[in-house]
């Protein structure tokens, strides 16, 4: 060991990631066990570390370039011990001077005050806040007052976090490049509308409202002018990650007014948005030449009498393919859509000139029971195609499973609750393409004992969770 040049030994432990490796690395000899400390830069604290005040003196000065730090007590009981609190959060402050990325998960005895303490880590850049019950707006502005490095920030089912006056500082400052607000209930669409000039920054921006159906009744725009819908005047042209969840804007537009502006846009995700149509896409793809990734999911929603119909139709998955010629994944999950019922606004016709008109590597389909053989065959033709997912396309059989064994670089396939199909034709694409990956659940007409051995990786359920326990919708 002592003849091994130390930028060798250096290097070996920057291969290794898993934590186990590390301490079993640094049993090894005293040298290895310093490189290990000096080099360790990041570490996960979970409800096993108590006392935490005390372990977070020990584990600074074990590791004293920690740059990447996360607390998280899910599951957390009074007889795991104490939680990370205000003052064990004054004392890390002292002791960890490089720290640069902060996450703070399921922490009930941290508030205002403590949040108070991350103007003592100088170099702060990334805070990650998630349920924190007892914090509130105020605790948001001392972090925006005196971290003044801060770049990213995340505020994750934070209940107690409203008025948004930490929100319009961090939007004069013009440093943070990354937002994402979910399942925050005193945080609206239109408050976030406030960020004003920090919109123009903005790499990342995602907004998800809680709950599994759409609050139809939104707050209103304060400032919504009738006949004069896009008036916000900020711009948001370096924005590159657009999720979107669950907001309603059928009477004034809201958060939507972005898919108008952001030039730079490459991964979009619109999932349940309310009053989303077709001249949204269409302006977007005019737009947004660099898109790369668009997942849409979709519900159906009341159109015109008693009429209930997903609000997006042909006329988007045209513009996608003329305009967006760099689409490389797409997403669409219909919910609650009944194949006996027509509420899909698509049609495979649609779908399939999307499929053929750009290099699409990820394609997921869930619900939509437009898709049958013919849709396999644009699929199995896809020349960039690796990854399928198949959720409930009910209409797919042996004949169009089959057709994907032609498909050239398929080598990752999910098909979940489809009862279209045998073992039969999954056995016959297992056999022709060898996938890296083969995932099947909920397909009761594909046994295990069919599939074994099909692929370098499989994974097997006979029943399916369906979207709401797989967290999809």
């Amino acid at each position: 060991m002592d003849d091994i040049p130390e930028a060798l030994l250096a290097e070996i432990v920057k291969r290794l990631s898993s934590p186990c490796d590390l301490k079993s690395l640094s049993l090894v000899s005293k040298r290895l066990y310093a490189i290990v400390g000096e080099l360790r830069d990041a570490i996960y604290i979970g409800c096993g570390v108590s006392p935490v005040t005390g372990a977070l003196e020990s584990l600074c000065s074990r590791f004293p370039n920690l740059c990447k730090v996360e607390f998280n007590y899910s599951g957390w009981t009074h007889n795991h011990g104490m939680q990370l609190d205000n003052h064990g959060l004054e004392v890390f402050s002292s002791c960890c001077p490089s720290l640069t990325d902060l996450t703070l998960s399921f922490c009930s005895y941290i508030d205002d005050s403590g949040l108070g303490f991350l103007a003592c880590f100088k170099k702060l850049m990334s805070v990650r806040l998630n349920t924190l019950p007892a914090i509130t707006s105020f605790g948001l502005l001392l972090v925006a007052v005196g971290c003044k490095n801060l770049s990213a920030l995340h505020l994750i089912a934070c209940k107690k976090v409203g008025i948004v006056e930490w929100l319009e500082y961090l939007g004069r400052v013009g440093s943070l490049e990354e937002l994402v607000v979910k399942h925050c209930e005193m945080i609206s669409q239109f408050d976030l509308l406030k960020f004003g000039s920090g919109w123009m920054t903005l790499r990342k921006f995602e907004f998800q409202i809680n709950g599994l159906f759409i609050n139809l009744y939104d707050p209103r725009d304060p400032s919504c002018m009738a006949h004069y819908q896009y008036r916000y005047d900020f711009s948001c042209e370096s924005l590159e990650d657009l999720p979107l969840a669950r907001i309603a804007t059928e009477k004034e537009i809201g958060l939507r007014c972005l898919l108008r502006k952001c030039k730079a846009l490459k991964n979009l995700s619109l999932h349940y948005v309310h009053g989303l149509h077709d001249n949204d896409i269409v302006t977007l793809s005019q737009n947004c030449n660099n898109l790369t990734s668009i997942s849409l999911r979709l519900t159906p929603q009341f159109n015109e009498g008693s009429v209930f119909w997903t609000s997006l139709t042909d006329d988007s998955l045209k513009a996608l393919a003329l305009r967006c010629r760099m689409l490389q994944s797409f997403e669409l999950i219909c919910w609650a859509c009944d194949c006996d019922w027509p509420e899909i606004g698509f049609t495979q016709e649609g779908l399939v000139m999307l499929i053929q008109s750009c290099p699409i590597r990820d394609l997921v389909l869930s619900g939509a029971h437009i898709f049958d053989d013919e849709g396999m065959k644009a699929v199995s033709s896809a020349q960039f195609l690796e990854s399928l997912e198949l959720m409930h396309c009910v209409k797919v059989t042996n004949a169009g499973m089959r057709l994907l064994s032609r498909c050239p670089r398929l080598i990752n396939l999910t098909l979940r609750q489809c009862d279209g199909f045998t073992d039969a034709g999954v056995t016959e694409v297992a056999r022709a393409r060898n996938p890296e990956s083969l995932i099947i659940e909920g397909c009761s007409r594909v046994a295990l004992n069919a599939v074994q051995g099909a692929a370098k990786s499989i994974h097997y359920k006979e029943d399916y969770p369906g979207l709401l326990n797989l967290g999809r919708v």
